[in-house]
C-alpha cells in the first residue's frame, strides 16, 4: 500500500487543493485532481534527501545564536554604509574560499548562513575544488572573510556534520 501511496496525506491534499481550485468538481476534474494526488507524492519521493545526523547538537545551539548575532551586526554594519554613516570609501568585491566541507546538508547550510546576512552573497560552489565564490559589501584585500568563513562557519558545521 505505502507503495501506492507513500505519502496518504499529501495525497488528500493535493487532490482536495485540486478540487478548490477548479470547482466546481465535475467527472473531468475529479480524475485529474486523482491522477495529480496520486503522481505528484510519488514522483517527489524521489527528491527526498537522505537522513542526516546531527553530531553535536550543542555546536548547532552556538553556531544559531552565533549567526544570529552576525546577521544584527551586519544589518547595522550595512545601514550605515547605505545611508553614509561609515567614514572612508568602501569597496565591494569577490573572496574566494577553499572549504573543506563536503556534506550536502552542512554546504546548504552555509549558503543560506551567507546569503541571508546583510552584506554577503553566495556566488558559486565548485564541488571539484571546494572553492565557494562570495561577494561582499565591505572588502579587504586580506584573506580576513577565508578566516572569518572557515572559522566561523565552516568548523562548526563539519563538526556537526562529520
Amino acid at each position: 500500500m505505502s507503495r501506492i501511496l507513500p505519502h496518504p496525506l499529501l495525497s488528500a491534499a493535493l487532490t482536495l487543493t485540486w478540487l478548490l481550485l477548479n470547482a466546481p468538481p465535475t467527472p473531468g476534474n475529479v480524475l485529474l485532481a486523482l491522477v495529480v494526488g496520486l503522481t505528484v507524492p510519488a514522483v517527489m519521493g524521489a527528491l527526498e534527501p537522505r537522513r542526516v545526523r546531527l553530531r553535536a547538537p550543542a555546536t548547532l545551539a552556538r553556531l544559531a545564536i552565533l549567526v544570529l548575532y552576525d546577521m544584527i551586526r551586519s544589518n547595522i554594519d550595512v545601514a550605515r554604509v547605505i545611508l553614509g554613516l561609515r567614514s572612508g570609501a568602501r569597496k565591494t568585491g569577490f573572496v574566494t574560499v577553499p572549504l573543506e566541507l563536503r556534506e550536502p546538508v552542512g554546504l546548504t547550510i552555509l549558503a543560506v548562513i551567507l546569503t541571508a546576512t546583510p552584506g554577503t552573497l553566495w556566488v558559486q560552489y565548485d564541488s571539484d575544488t571546494g572553492c565557494l565564490l562570495l561577494h561582499v559589501l565591505d572588502y579587504t584585500e586580506d584573506s580576513a572573510w577565508e578566516r572569518r568563513i572557515k572559522d566561523r562557519y565552516e568548523r562548526p558545521l563539519m563538526e556537526i556534520f562529520a
